[in-house]
C-alpha cells in the first residue's frame, strides 16, 4: 500500500514537472519564435476553447499566423476579441495575424487568440495538448500547450 501511495506521488510530480517544462518552451520556425502556449481547462461538456502565446518576428519581413490545427479540435481558428460601444465581439481573422518585422505579438485572453472549436475531448488542467501553428513564411510549427485552471487570465506558473 506504500509503495502504492508513493509511485502515485512520484507520478504526480512527474505530470507537473512535465506541465511546467511546457509551458517555459520556446519553439523556433525561420524568423518565428513562439513562446508560451497555454490554454485554459474546460468543463465537460464544452465545445470551445482558446489558446494563447507570444509570436515574436526576429527577421527583416513581415509574417503571418494563417491558422492551426490540433487532434484535441475539429477546428482551430485565429481569432480576434474586441470592445465596440461596450460590446464585446469576436471574430475570426480570415487573412491571419500579422507579426511585422523585429514586433512581437502577445495573443492574451481578451484579445487576438487561437478558438479551438468541436472539441473531441475536454481540456485538462496540469496536462497538455499538441497544436501546429500555420505561418505563411515559417511554414508550420509544432508547439505544446500548458493547460491552466479554468478561468486563468496568465499562463500556468512554473518552478524550477
Amino acid at each position: 500500500m506504500k509503495k502504492h501511495a508513493i509511485i502515485s506521488v512520484a507520478v504526480v510530480a512527474l505530470s507537473a514537472l512535465a506541465a511546467a517544462v511546457a509551458s517555459t518552451q520556446e519553439y523556433k520556425a525561420k524568423s518565428i519564435e513562439v513562446d508560451q502556449p497555454w490554454s485554459t481547462a474546460t468543463p465537460r461538456g464544452a465545445d470551445v476553447a482558446a489558446g494563447y502565446m507570444t509570436i515574436k518576428n526576429t527577421g527583416t519581413e513581415p509574417d503571418r499566423l494563417t491558422g492551426a490545427s490540433s487532434p484535441v479540435a475539429g477546428k482551430v481558428e485565429v481569432h480576434e476579441m474586441t470592445m465596440e460601444n461596450g460590446i464585446m465581439r469576436m471574430r475570426p481573422l480570415s487573412s491571419g495575424l500579422e507579426i511585422k518585422p523585429g514586433q512581437t505579438v502577445e495573443l492574451k485572453p481578451n484579445s487576438f487568440h487561437l478558438m479551438l472549436e468541436n472539441l473531441k475531448e475536454p481540456i485538462q488542467q496540469g496536462k497538455t495538448f499538441k497544436a501546429t501553428l500555420t505561418f505563411a513564411k515559417a511554414g508550420s510549427l509544432d508547439v505544446d500547450f500548458a493547460v491552466a485552471p479554468i478561468g486563468a487570465t496568465a499562463a500556468p506558473a512554473h518552478s524550477h
